[in-house]
């Protein structure tokens, strides 16, 4: 026969309470104890001490677990912790394919170059960052793949942040500079192996003072700082011997980021910078920028006589949109910059130095449209969880992206027509579109494929069109 009794869970705290009492109770009930039996208030004392006491072991356990130390393992690394320190341990490695398609000389272009094929690594950075305190945060980022052009090691980043508020931190530190869009992505989080041509107008990384933060609950970030100041696209240079500086910002807003549907992942805002630039050191001088290609090949370069000399103003409207599996990032630069050619003829005492001054504005933008086949969100942190990561011999295939971008960079014209740049050996303008797919095996492993094509204005003897680029890029990217 089945019993309609109704069983009541009791935690073990309130168990060994619940039954200390009854056995005080039981203890004292009965006639044979009628003389020395308690008061009822005298019960209640003993269980307000017998509460007392579990409540100061609670508070024991709870004092113990805060300032004991926590070790932590995942998707997003490795952490210790110890009440308000903390410090974490994380990765990207990424291992390149480069494959050009008809490259080389032709009947009609003979001098056309041909480009390396093969594998290389793009980037090998450990990361250590972590907090001392409320106040202190730090971040070291050493990059072990090189620039290309080696196998030199550099430092990415090296800062400290001093958290004042949400609304107010400082930083202190080599640095993202803070004004284009793609470029503040991590280079994890990208659509494509590389990134767009805005950020061949903006700069890369710096060293200075910056002072960010978030308002109006968090649907509004700005950050501004003064920066020594670097060249287009580019690292700061390797020592700041001009004595000139940088003031760089953005303001950037998500008015919906609050209020779920079809608007919360919109975003947008603009970055700029502006400051003076002198890159001749007595007869050194150092080159504005070269731009690439998304193939990451140089179409345009200045002159070797070349120099900055004046102001550089960057101006750079940008926003994106994500809902759901379907993603949208648009960004457009203008940078205008102050140059001078001091070019010098013959010899000896029949040297004669001509200085041309001129200000040119080159300008750049991109449009990149994403969407997950397998129906993960997305997000401008690039960050695609898969809903079942690829198992071998098992259902789970991972989440697979198809991803298409088309970019132009347009170098002002003046910088030809008055012989700051050569329009045999540089393009005036490089047109792209790019196809790719992107296939996360699981939260830490990315296969990527891209194919790029690029046509040129120019850039080829006679007048010719340099012969258009055509790239398969691949990757396998690990991150943690």
């Amino acid at each position: 026969m089945k019993s309609n009794a109704t069983t009541t869970s009791l935690s073990l705290p309130a168990f060994v309470l619940t039954a200390t009492a009854a056995a005080v109770l039981a203890s004292f009930s009965g006639a044979a104890r009628a003389d020395d039996a308690p008061t009822t208030a005298d019960l209640d004392q003993r269980i307000k001490v017998l509460e007392r006491q579990l409540e100061i072991q609670q508070e024991d356990a709870a004092a113990k677990a805060k300032d004991a130390t926590t070790a932590s393992a995942g998707e997003k690394g490795f952490s210790l912790k110890k009440g308000d320190y903390e410090i974490k341990f994380s990765a990207l490695a990424q291992v390149d394919g480069r494959f050009y398609l008809d490259d080389g000389p032709t009947d009609t272009q003979p001098a056309a170059p041909r480009f390396n094929d093969g594998f290389r690594l793009r980037r090998l950075r450990p990361t250590i960052q972590g907090t001392l305190g409320k106040l202190v945060g730090f971040r070291f980022t050493p990059e072990f793949a090189g620039d290309g052009s080696g196998l030199a090691a550099s430092i990415v980043d090296a800062y400290i942040d001093l958290k004042f508020d949400p609304a107010a931190s400082l930083r202190v530190g080599k640095q993202k500079g803070p004004v284009g869009l793609e470029r503040l992505q991590s280079g994890g989080a990208i659509d494509f192996v590389e990134r767009g041509y805005p950020t061949e107008l903006v700069p890369n990384r710096d060293i200075g003072v910056n002072l960010f933060g978030e308002l109006l609950s968090s649907t509004v970030n700005y950050s501004v700082g003064i920066f020594n100041g670097t060249r287009d696209g580019r690292d700061i240079d390797a020592a700041d011997s001009d004595n000139r500086h940088e003031i760089e910002g953005r303001l950037f807003t998500e008015p919906f980021k609050n209020a779920p549907g079809v608007f919360q992942g919109l975003g947008f805002g603009v970055g700029g910078s502006t400051g003076t630039r002198n890159t001749r050191n007595g007869t050194t001088i150092t080159n504005p920028a070269q731009y690439r290609t998304p193939g990451q090949n140089t179409f345009f370069s200045y002159a070797s006589t070349v120099f900055a000399d004046g102001t550089q103003t960057r101006l750079t409207p940008q926003a994106y949109w994500y809902y759901n599996n379907v993603g949208l990032l648009a960004e457009y630069v203008s940078s205008k910059q102050e140059l001078t050619n001091s070019v010098t003829t013959g010899t000896g005492s029949a040297a004669v130095t001509t200085v041309t001054e001129g200000k040119f504005t080159n300008k750049a933008y991109e449009v990149t449209a994403t969407y997950v086949l397998t129906g993960e969100d997305t997000s401008y942190k690039g960050v695609v969880k898969p809903k079942n990561s690829y198992t071998i011999g098992g259902p789970g295939w991972g989440a697979f992206e198809l991803a298409a971008r088309y970019g132009e960079l347009d170098v002002d014209n003046d910088a030809f027509t008055s012989g700051f740049a050569s329009a045999t050996a540089s393009a005036s303008k490089a047109s792209s579109y790019g196809v790719g797919v992107n296939w996360y095996l699981s939260a830490n492993a990315k296969v990527v494929l891209d194919y790029d094509h690029t046509k040129f204005d120019g850039g080829a003897v006679a007048g010719q069109d340099r012969l258009a680029e055509k790239t398969i890029f691949t990757r396998l990217q690990i991150t943690y």
